[in-house]
């Protein structure tokens, strides 16, 4: 024990430290998957509310501790009832970025199979595409599988199975096509569907230039392990988007190094 009774309060113990540190950490995870998002007004106002709290029962303030309690029986359900949709997104947030899904046999085998083939995966398909796509300011936008399945994303759109090569990217997404709106959902050299519909960010820190095919592709990855890259149809600008943050305006170098480091 660490006996640092002061003024009347109880002494600080060891454990008492250990449990500061766990709730810290709880704390700062929560923090940063919340961050950008309309649950974060959730997270600082139900702070401000237990550290006054606490602090009103340390002090033996009788009063003010019944009322921040009366505040925090029913304010508590307040905020469930009004940020009901950012709650319910928050836990799907969680729910699939943490999912364990896949056996220990499976993830092996997926490793396995990713350091066997990763020099087969014929990126120059994808940044061959993306370079033409760029040039003649076409809009696209691709979404790569990493280690999350993808399946309810491929049950949004058409699905084509089909060996990934640039003419038929840049075909799916030619203007007259009646695939080219929506995504491509790729793994390796396979292109899985098109035309999918993605998630949108509900982010408030976003550039408010950006579209919605920037804001899905940053969405989709708030959601999914996946990788997505951006072809802007306004400015023929490349980026890719990953855990939720974009990047912009990068190379055909840029590129590829994204997809052979996140092992798309």
């Amino acid at each position: 024990m660490l006996p640092l009774a002061i003024a009347g309060l109880p002494a600080f113990r060891l454990i008492d430290l250990i449990d500061i540190v766990i709730v810290a950490i709880i704390i700062y995870y929560i923090y940063r998957m919340a961050r950008g998002t309309n649950v974060m007004l959730i997270f600082w106002a139900l702070i401000i509310l237990l550290v006054a709290w606490r602090i009103a029962d340390l002090l033996n303030m009788r009063l003010l501790g019944a009322m921040l309690s009366a505040v925090a029986s029913v304010g508590l359900i307040a905020l469930i009832v009004i940020f009901q949709p950012e709650i319910r997104r928050f836990l799907l947030f969680i729910g699939t970025k943490t999912q364990l899904d896949e056996s220990w046999a499976q993830r092996l085998a997926f490793w396995r199979h990713n350091i066997q083939n990763k020099q087969t995966v014929n990126y120059e398909a994808y940044i061959n595409a993306c370079l033409h796509m760029s040039q003649s300011k076409t809009g696209a936008l691709i979404v790569f599988k990493r280690h999350n399945e993808v399946e309810e994303l491929v049950k949004t759109g058409e699905e084509i199975n089909a060996l990934a090569s640039s003419a038929l990217i840049e075909a799916l997404f030619f203007k007259n096509s009646p695939l080219h709106d929506g995504a491509v959902i790729a793994r390796g050299n396979t292109l899985l569907a098109a035309r999918c519909i993605l998630p949108v960010t509900s982010r408030l820190d976003i550039d408010p230039n950006l579209g919605l095919r920037h804001r899905s592709a940053i969405g989709v990855t708030e959601q999914l392990d996946v990788l997505s890259v951006i072809v802007s149809e306004e400015t023929g600008a490349i980026s890719y988007a990953l855990n939720g943050e974009i990047h912009h305006d990068i190379t055909p170098v840029e590129l590829r190094q994204a997809l052979e480091k996140y092992e798309c």
